[in-house]
Protein backbone atom coordinates (compact mmCIF):
# COMPACT_ATOMS: atom_id res chain seq x y z
CA UNK A 1 0.00 0.00 0.00
CA UNK A 2 1.59 3.60 -1.04
CA UNK A 3 0.48 5.76 1.78
CA UNK A 4 0.41 9.91 1.22
CA UNK A 5 2.51 12.10 2.77
CA UNK A 6 1.64 13.72 6.08
CA UNK A 7 2.15 17.21 6.56
CA UNK A 8 4.02 18.45 9.52
CA UNK A 9 2.84 21.52 10.85
CA UNK A 10 5.88 24.25 10.79
CA UNK A 11 7.60 25.77 14.03
CA UNK A 12 7.66 28.59 14.85
CA UNK A 13 11.59 29.21 14.31
CA UNK A 14 11.03 28.12 10.32
CA UNK A 15 9.83 29.85 7.26
CA UNK A 16 7.33 28.49 4.76
CA UNK A 17 8.90 28.44 0.97
CA UNK A 18 5.40 26.92 -0.18
CA UNK A 19 1.88 28.07 0.16
CA UNK A 20 -0.08 26.29 2.69
CA UNK A 21 -2.49 25.43 0.12
CA UNK A 22 -0.44 23.59 -2.29
CA UNK A 23 1.78 22.42 0.46
CA UNK A 24 -1.92 20.28 1.37
CA UNK A 25 -2.06 18.98 -2.06
CA UNK A 26 1.23 18.02 -2.01
CA UNK A 27 1.12 16.09 1.47
CA UNK A 28 -2.38 14.07 -0.35
CA UNK A 29 -0.19 12.39 -3.17
CA UNK A 30 1.12 9.19 -2.88
CA UNK A 31 4.84 9.12 -1.88
CA UNK A 32 6.39 6.64 -5.21
CA UNK A 33 6.04 9.41 -7.41
CA UNK A 34 7.93 12.26 -5.49
CA UNK A 35 10.35 9.21 -4.44
CA UNK A 36 11.13 8.18 -8.10
CA UNK A 37 11.61 12.07 -8.94
CA UNK A 38 13.95 12.99 -6.08
CA UNK A 39 16.07 9.40 -6.24
CA UNK A 40 15.90 10.37 -10.04
CA UNK A 41 17.23 13.65 -9.66
CA UNK A 42 20.11 12.67 -7.02
CA UNK A 43 21.09 10.51 -9.57
CA UNK A 44 21.64 12.66 -12.82
CA UNK A 45 22.65 15.46 -10.00
CA UNK A 46 25.07 14.10 -7.18
CA UNK A 47 25.75 10.48 -8.08
CA UNK A 48 28.59 11.14 -10.63
CA UNK A 49 30.31 12.68 -8.12
CA UNK A 50 29.40 10.87 -4.69
CA UNK A 51 29.41 6.99 -6.37
CA UNK A 52 33.44 6.61 -5.55
CA UNK A 53 32.50 7.49 -1.93
CA UNK A 54 32.82 4.37 0.30
CA UNK A 55 28.82 3.83 0.50
CA UNK A 56 28.81 -0.24 2.02
CA UNK A 57 27.98 1.16 5.46
CA UNK A 58 24.65 2.43 3.69
CA UNK A 59 23.54 0.26 1.02
CA UNK A 60 20.33 -1.25 1.35
CA UNK A 61 19.52 1.16 4.25
CA UNK A 62 16.17 3.29 3.90
CA UNK A 63 16.20 6.96 4.12
CA UNK A 64 13.16 9.63 4.24
CA UNK A 65 13.55 13.58 3.59
CA UNK A 66 10.72 15.14 4.27
CA UNK A 67 10.24 18.79 3.21
CA UNK A 68 7.53 20.39 5.68
CA UNK A 69 6.80 23.01 4.44
CA UNK A 70 5.77 21.54 0.94
CA UNK A 71 3.99 18.01 2.89
CA UNK A 72 6.28 16.41 0.61
CA UNK A 73 8.24 13.01 1.90
CA UNK A 74 10.41 11.02 -0.39
CA UNK A 75 11.79 7.11 0.28
CA UNK A 76 14.67 6.17 -1.19
CA UNK A 77 17.76 3.66 -0.44
CA UNK A 78 21.11 3.40 -1.23
CA UNK A 79 22.82 1.09 -4.03
CA UNK A 80 25.76 0.44 -6.21
CA UNK A 81 24.27 2.17 -9.21
CA UNK A 82 22.78 5.15 -7.13
CA UNK A 83 19.65 5.95 -5.37
CA UNK A 84 16.42 3.49 -5.63
CA UNK A 85 13.22 5.06 -4.68
CA UNK A 86 11.55 2.98 -2.40
CA UNK A 87 7.97 2.13 -2.57
CA UNK A 88 6.84 1.93 1.24
CA UNK A 89 6.66 4.60 3.57
CA UNK A 90 9.45 3.28 5.73
CA UNK A 91 12.77 4.79 6.80
CA UNK A 92 15.46 4.22 8.97
CA UNK A 93 16.41 7.73 9.36
CA UNK A 94 14.13 10.81 8.40
CA UNK A 95 15.97 14.30 7.16
CA UNK A 96 12.77 17.05 8.12
CA UNK A 97 13.17 20.43 6.84
CA UNK A 98 11.96 23.38 4.58
CA UNK A 99 12.87 24.15 1.52
CA UNK A 100 14.37 26.96 2.08
CA UNK A 101 16.80 25.03 4.78
CA UNK A 102 17.47 21.90 2.83
CA UNK A 103 18.29 24.31 -0.31
CA UNK A 104 20.55 26.50 2.00
CA UNK A 105 22.02 22.74 3.27
CA UNK A 106 22.70 21.95 -0.17
CA UNK A 107 24.70 25.15 -1.42
CA UNK A 108 26.41 24.90 1.68
CA UNK A 109 25.38 28.57 2.91
CA UNK A 110 24.13 26.92 6.01
CA UNK A 111 25.88 24.35 8.21
CA UNK A 112 24.34 21.21 9.02
CA UNK A 113 24.87 21.14 12.70
CA UNK A 114 23.41 24.79 13.28
CA UNK A 115 20.04 23.62 11.59
CA UNK A 116 19.93 21.26 13.65
CA UNK A 117 20.76 22.84 17.05
CA UNK A 118 18.37 25.81 15.82
CA UNK A 119 15.91 23.04 15.52
CA UNK A 120 15.63 23.88 11.53
CA UNK A 121 17.22 20.39 10.88
CA UNK A 122 14.90 17.10 12.41
CA UNK A 123 17.11 13.64 12.28
CA UNK A 124 14.40 11.09 13.61
CA UNK A 125 15.08 7.15 14.17
CA UNK A 126 18.72 5.97 13.79
CA UNK A 127 20.77 8.97 14.38
CA UNK A 128 23.92 7.48 14.39
CA UNK A 129 23.11 6.80 10.77
CA UNK A 130 21.90 10.07 9.57
CA UNK A 131 25.36 11.18 11.76
CA UNK A 132 27.14 8.89 9.02
CA UNK A 133 25.31 10.32 5.89
CA UNK A 134 26.30 13.81 7.10
CA UNK A 135 29.72 13.13 7.83
CA UNK A 136 30.10 11.26 4.17
CA UNK A 137 28.81 13.97 2.58
CA UNK A 138 30.25 17.01 4.53
CA UNK A 139 33.34 15.70 2.72
CA UNK A 140 32.34 16.00 -0.41
CA UNK A 141 32.97 19.75 -1.88
CA UNK A 142 30.21 21.03 -3.96
CA UNK A 143 32.27 22.31 -6.64
CA UNK A 144 32.64 18.52 -7.65
CA UNK A 145 28.79 18.29 -7.62
CA UNK A 146 28.43 20.94 -9.37
CA UNK A 147 31.16 19.92 -12.18
CA UNK A 148 29.06 16.92 -12.55
CA UNK A 149 25.19 18.73 -13.61
CA UNK A 150 24.52 19.74 -16.74
CA UNK A 151 25.30 23.38 -17.65
CA UNK A 152 22.08 25.26 -16.96
CA UNK A 153 21.21 23.99 -13.90
CA UNK A 154 24.65 24.50 -12.92
CA UNK A 155 24.32 28.12 -13.75
CA UNK A 156 21.02 28.40 -11.98
CA UNK A 157 22.82 26.51 -8.65
CA UNK A 158 25.66 29.05 -8.42
CA UNK A 159 23.08 31.69 -8.98
CA UNK A 160 21.30 30.68 -6.11
CA UNK A 161 24.53 30.42 -4.09
CA UNK A 162 25.31 34.63 -4.64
Amino acid sequence: MILPAQPVPMSANTTAVFPAALARVLGRLPVLPASIAFSGALNRLAWPSLKDLDWDALKGRRFCVHVKDAGVKTYFSVTAQGFAPQVTARAEVTFTATARDFLRLALRQEDPDTLFFNRHLLIEGNTDLGLTVKNMLDGVALEDILAAMPGPIRSLVQRLQD
